[in-house]
């Protein structure tokens, strides 16, 4: 049966499966693992798991073997590589006065090639650049245009909750995010709030959103006038979780109450609403009747022309006809 294993590739990166074949695994052991860039060094953190029924597709990478010392060696050089070639980029992007941020250095573990991360808010002509890495390192300079979200996935850390950042730890794409998922959730606009450390709205506001729509579609807004059995008011404030309204009273009192106290105001509505639909679908289907009848009424006196254009025709052709027979005649 296959089995999988959890390992992290780099110190604080995510956690990634692989199938683990026939290896004998422990948590704490390097091994190496295939990769999209090739061979990398992992660190396994449990033990190998079966693979259940309701997960019938296995990983695509597999582990290549347990390394050795050599293996371990040649990923501490690849690191020193990448620190070396970090800094001299750096000063070449300093004394060409190139408008860019670089973000990191990655080598492939066979060092075939070198990529290289950053930052720009426009285009970069960084072909110089390239010339200068290719003559130093002698192998493939690769530049890669990355945006504020992918920089912190790369770099990881902590966010406001004081939990690792879900993009560096488990989030394998970004969805897109707007504020109108913060104003569904009842947050604070605040940006320092519900900004991440991109700089960008959190990736968690996604993860409620779709809750917070459905059950906040039969609830009054805010500012709604409600009726409730101390009186008439305004919708104040919702508590989803809860299911609770804050009610400003006309009295200038606020009070709190259920959601199941002001149904009878949402039926009528909702009754009124209905009614609305009723009337706009009635209206929409007499539009059609006309539509229908303009258009027999159309076709109609099209046909009774071409009949009234055949019939002159015919008229025509027999008085030239007769014409002819008197001029015969005549003659």
């Amino acid at each position: 049966m296959n089995k999988t294993v959890r390992i992290r590739l780099t110190e604080y990166g995510k956690v990634q499966e692989f199938d683990s074949g026939n290896f004998v695994l422990n948590k704490g052991q390097k091994v190496l693992v295939e990769t999209e860039q090739g061979l990398a060094l992992g660190i396994v953190c449990d033990a190998p798991r079966s693979l259940e029924k309701d997960l019938p597709v296995k990983p695509a990478n597999k582990v290549y073997r347990l390394a050795s010392q050599k293996d371990i060696g040649k990923f501490e050089r690849k690191g020193q590589v990448e620190k070396d070639v970090y800094a001299f980029c750096g000063e070449r992007i300093k004394e060409r006065s190139l408008p860019m941020c670089l973000v990191t250095v990655d080598r492939h573990y066979d060092g075939s090639k070198i990529i290289v991360y950053f930052t720009a808010d426009q285009r970069v002509d960084f072909r110089e650049l390239v010339r200068d890495l290719v003559q130093k390192y002698r192998t493939r300079v690769e530049m890669r245009q990355i945006g504020a979200r992918h920089q912190a996935k790369m770099f990881g850390g902590l966010g406001i909750c004081g939990r690792q950042l879900c993009c560096s730890s488990f989030l394998n794409s970004f969805a897109p995010v707007s504020i109108k998922m913060a104003k569904t959730q009842n947050l604070s606009l605040n940006p320092a709030k519900i900004s991440g450390m991109c700089g960008r709205l959190m990736c968690c506001l996604t993860y409620e959103h779709e809750f917070y729509e459905k059950a906040t579609k039969n609830i009054p807004k805010n500012g709604k006038a409600v009726s409730t059995a101390h009186g008439k008011g305004k919708v104040v404030r919702q508590n989803v979780l809860r299911e609770t309204l804050t009610v400003a009273l006309e009295s200038g009192e606020e009070m709190e109450i259920f959601q199941q106290e002001v149904l009878e105001n949402r039926d009528n509505n909702n009754q009124s609403s209905n009614n609305n639909e009723k009337s706009n679908k009635q209206g929409g289907n007499n539009k059609k009747n006309n539509k229908q009848i303009n258009n027999r009424q159309n076709r109609s006196r099209k046909e009774n022309n071409k009949q009234k254009n055949i019939n002159q025709k015919n008229n025509n052709k027999n008085i030239n006809k007769e014409k002819n027979i008197k001029e015969r005649k005549k003659h």
